[in-house]
C-alpha cells in the first residue's frame, strides 16, 4: 500500500507480550540430618574430630595389649629363660648323672627336681604380672584404657596361663625324651607320660595363676612372693620339727599336701605311700586356685586403684 505524502512511516506493531506464567515453586524440604558419627557427634560445638576410627573394644583387645606388655619386658624373657634352663638343665644333669647302666623305675621320675626349681620362677612371674603395675602406676592406665576391671584381670590371667603352660609343657617334655633316650628303666605308660609332661606343665602353670590371684588381691610385690614361697616351702619345713607321736597326724598330712609332694606325685614318686594319687594333686589346686581367683575379681571389682 502507498503512503499518503506528509504521513510518517507507520509504526510496526510492537508484539504482544506473551502471557506471564505464574510459577509455584514448589516449598524446598530443609536436607534430612545425616546420623552423626560416634566421633563427630560434639563436632557441632566446634569440637575436635579425630580422625582415629571409633570402635568397641572386646577381650581380644585386652589378650593383644596384656601380650605385647608381658612379652616386651625384660623381666619376662629372664625369668621365663631361668625356668626353661633349670628345668631342663637339671633334668640333664640328673640323667647324666644317673647313668644308663642302673636301671631307673620310674624312668621319668629324675625330672622332678628341675620342675620344682623351675616353678619358683613362674610363681615370681605371676605375681610381677600384675602386682609390678600397682608399684609403677601403669594400673591406672591400663584401667582408664580399659575401664573394665573383670576383663583386665582375664586377660591377665589368660595370657600368663597360656604362656606357662607352654613354655614349662615344652620344657617337660624334652626333659622326657632325654630321659627316655639315656636311661635304662621299664618303658613309661601313657598316663605317666601325660602325667610327666602335660600335667606337671599344668601344675606349675597353675601355680602361676595362683600367685597373680595373690599378687591381685595383696597388690605388693614382695608381700606376694613372700606368700607364694610360703606356700610352696613352709609346709615341708613345718613337717621337719613336727616330731612327736601326738602332732604325727599332722605331720603327714603337711607332706601328703605339700606343693612338692603333689608335684612329685605327677612323677610317681611320692614323698609318702599315702595321700593323693595320680591326677588327684592337680585337681586339688585348680579347686585352690578357682577359689583365691575369683575372690581377686571381687576385690578387683570393688576396690579402688
Amino acid at each position: 500500500m502507498l503512503q499518503q505524502q506528509g504521513q510518517p512511516p507507520a509504526q510496526p506493531q510492537a508484539p504482544a507480550p506473551p502471557q506471564h506464567q505464574q510459577h509455584h515453586p514448589q516449598a524446598q524440604q530443609p536436607p534430612a540430618p545425616q546420623q552423626a558419627h560416634p566421633q563427630q557427634a560434639w563436632a557441632g560445638a566446634g569440637g575436635y574430630v579425630s580422625p582415629i576410627p571409633v570402635r568397641p573394644t572386646h577381650l581380644g583387645h585386652a589378650l593383644a595389649s596384656e601380650w605385647t606388655k608381658i612379652r616386651s619386658l625384660r623381666s619376662t624373657i629372664w625369668t621365663l629363660g631361668v625356668m626353661v634352663l633349670l628345668t631342663v638343665g637339671i633334668g640333664l644333669l640328673a640323667s647324666v648323672a644317673a647313668g644308663s647302666e642302673r636301671e631307673m623305675d620310674p624312668l621319668l621320675g629324675v625330672g622332678f627336681v628341675g620342675v620344682l626349681l623351675g616353678s619358683l620362677c613362674v610363681i615370681t612371674l605371676g605375681v610381677l604380672s600384675i602386682s609390678s603395675e600397682y608399684g609403677t602406676g601403669m594400673i591406672r592406665t591400663t584401667l582408664t584404657a580399659c575401664p573394665s576391671r573383670v576383663r583386665v584381670l582375664t586377660a591377665k590371667a589368660v595370657v600368663f596361663f597360656t604362656l606357662a603352660l607352654v613354655l614349662t609343657t615344652v620344657a617337660t617334655t624334652l626333659v622326657a625324651l632325654l630321659d627316655t633316650a639315656m636311661l635304662n628303666g621299664p618303658a613309661p605308660t601313657t598316663d605317666q607320660w601325660l602325667r610327666a609332661t602335660l600335667g606337671a606343665g599344668l601344675y606349675v602353670a597353675l601355680l602361676g595363676l595362683l600367685a597373680l590371684a595373690v599378687g591381685a588381691l595383696l597388690r605388693h610385690s614382695a608381700g606376694a612372693i613372700s606368700s607364694m614361697m610360703g606356700l610352696v616351702l613352709l609346709p615341708m619345713l613345718l613337717a621337719l620339727f613336727l616330731q612327736g607321736e601326738s602332732v604325727k597326724d599332722i605331720q603327714r598330712t603337711l607332706i601328703e599336701y605339700s606343693v612338692p609332694s603333689a608335684l612329685a606325685t605327677l612323677y610317681d614318686i611320692p614323698f609318702l605311700p599315702t595321700g593323693p594319687t595320680g591326677w588327684t594333686p592337680l585337681w586339688i589346686l585348680a579347686g585352690v586356685t578357682a577359689v583365691v581367683l575369683g575372690g581377686a575379681y571381687a576385690a578387683v571389682a570393688q576396690r579402688d586403684v
